[in-house]
């Protein structure tokens, strides 16, 4: 078989070699101070990815697929892990803060790079506001099971749930980027913490609910056949965004090169597994239809079986817990983002500068908390769902792209991990995320359409004339 050609370079590419050395990516970049360990960082992705789609979304997937739920986490698990191949060898080569951005401006050229960091704004900025949505649910859940009393509806949801602004959402945004300003050494410990209770609270659901586990709820398995499977794989894959957060601490992580692709492994294969064990026993417990009309289904379940509300509380609290630590986490990888962007001269400078006193961008960081505070306090979790899944789906194409153009181009540039059976990986990889791409229904294909519009947009009139990769080439 003849080797896959690739077309000469495309506009304003940045060398890989030049990228590492800009990011300081083997000393200290740019006042980042590398802290984070394995541990650390490995609780980091668990931290980024375990919140809402497992604590919230459940009952969405469920009512796509019915038991075969557990299929559709793992049609998601699979397309993750092909494209996790990729981030732990790109993540490995290249391991700076950028992430998918910085990964696409090393290969496939400034323009797409934009976009990509365009794109990335819907699976860091806009899923905190579905994540913070999803934390008010909890926090009144735990509410109901120690007071027996729940905050006004107009004060913790949007007016798309009936209330008018959601206070809860826009307050543990404020307190992550809180977090965030004081120092990383702070937030990857609390966000370790908050990785390990979660861990817990959800072996403990299992183990209490598998008590009432009854083989006839999972009949019929595939009630909804291929197309519910698809669909719930669709809504599922949102459990499992912010995988690739690992990538945006490549400044801060000891060790990045080895580091960085070993963490990314073992985050998705413990994810994985907690998802299908939590999602068979919620609905072995109290059947699929039961599961997927109830938006903090494993709070509730855990009530039911043990016929108390003690239970159901403490799970609650570990919702709190996990959905915040997402919030922690995917906050932290889109001022990374953002700075890696500003860096290049593509969006104003304030987003790159950090503080001499915290060795954080403090000004960045608020920013970003600001801003998607205001769909935190005013969207539902729906309308926000798709649309994330949507532009993550799209940033992990180009990534799999990323890698064959890399060791096509500059095949000097490796890193601790390389892909076997390159390029089989990252081939299905864009396959399998086309393909729930297409399950996302046409009328967020529009609105993504509409949004990568903005986008190139926003490039033409802003970051392709004040672009500094350009300004140097004319010199």
């Amino acid at each position: 078989m003849s080797p896959l050609r690739l077309p000469g370079p495309p506009h304003r590419v940045k060398d890989p070699h030049q990228l590492i050395a800009e990011s300081g990516a083997d000393l200290e970049g740019h006042g980042l101070k590398r802290t984070m360990g394995l541990f650390q960082l490995v609780c980091f992705g668990v931290g980024a990815v375990v919140g809402t789609g497992i604590f919230v979304g459940l009952s969405d997937s469920v009512a796509k697929a019915g038991p075969a739920v557990v299929l559709s986490f793992v049609l998601a698990a699979i397309t993750c892990i092909f494209t996790a191949l990729s981030f732990a060898e790109l993540g490995s080569a290249i391991p700076v803060s950028g992430s998918s951005y910085s990964f696409a401006y090393a290969t496939l050229g400034e323009r797409v790079a934009f976009l990509v960091g365009w794109c990335l704004l819907l699976e860091y900025g806009v899923s905190v506001s579905a994540v913070a949505v999803g934390w008010s649910q909890y926090v009144n859940e735990l509410l109901s099971s120690l007071f027996g009393w729940q905050l006004p509806a107009a004060l913790s949801a949007g007016p798309g749930d009936g209330g008018v602004i959601n206070l809860p959402a826009v307050i543990v945004v404020m307190m992550a980027a809180t977090l965030l300003v004081r120092g990383i050494r702070e937030s990857a410990g609390a966000t370790a913490a908050m990785a390990v209770l979660k861990i817990t609270v959800l072996v403990m659901f299992c183990a209490i609910a598998f008590t009432a586990f009854e083989h006839g709820n999972l009949t019929p398995f595939a009630a909804h056949g291929a197309g519910g499977i698809t669909a719930g794989a669709s809504l599922a894959f949102f459990s499992y965004i912010g995988f690739d957060a690992i990538t945006t601490a490549g400044e801060e992580v000891k060790n990045p090169r080895r580091n960085i692709p070993v963490a990314i492994m073992i985050c998705i294969g413990l994810v994985t597994v907690l998802y299908c064990a939590v999602a068979l026993a919620a609905i072995g417990a109290i059947g699929p239809e039961a599961v997927s009309d109830k938006p903090a289904a494993l709070s509730l379940i855990v009530n039911q079986v043990t016929d108390s509300t003690v239970g159901g509380g403490i799970i609650a609290f570990g919702a709190i817990v996990a959905i915040a630590s997402v919030v922690l986490a995917v906050m932290y990888g889109q001022t990374r983002i953002l700075m890696s962007m500003s860096r290049d001269g593509l969006i104003p400078q304030v987003f790159e500068r950090v503080s001499p006193r915290t060795s954080t961008p403090v000004a960045n960081t608020w920013i970003v908390a600001t801003v998607f505070a205001v769909p935190a306090a005013f969207s539902s979790l729906d309308v926000v769902v798709h649309l994330t899944t949507i532009g993550t789906l799209a940033t992990m194409v180009a990534v799999n792209i990323a890698v064959i153009v890399l060791r096509r181009r500059n095949p000097e540039v490796t890193g601790f991990f390389r892909i076997p059976l390159h390029p089989v990986g990252p081939v299905l990889g864009v396959g399998f995320c086309v393909y729930l791409m297409y399950g996302t229904g046409w009328r967020t294909w529009t609105q993504f359409a509409v949004f990568l519009a903005v986008g190139a947009v926003v490039y033409a009139g802003y970051g392709r004339s004040r672009s500094r990769l350009a300004g140097r080439s004319a010199d």
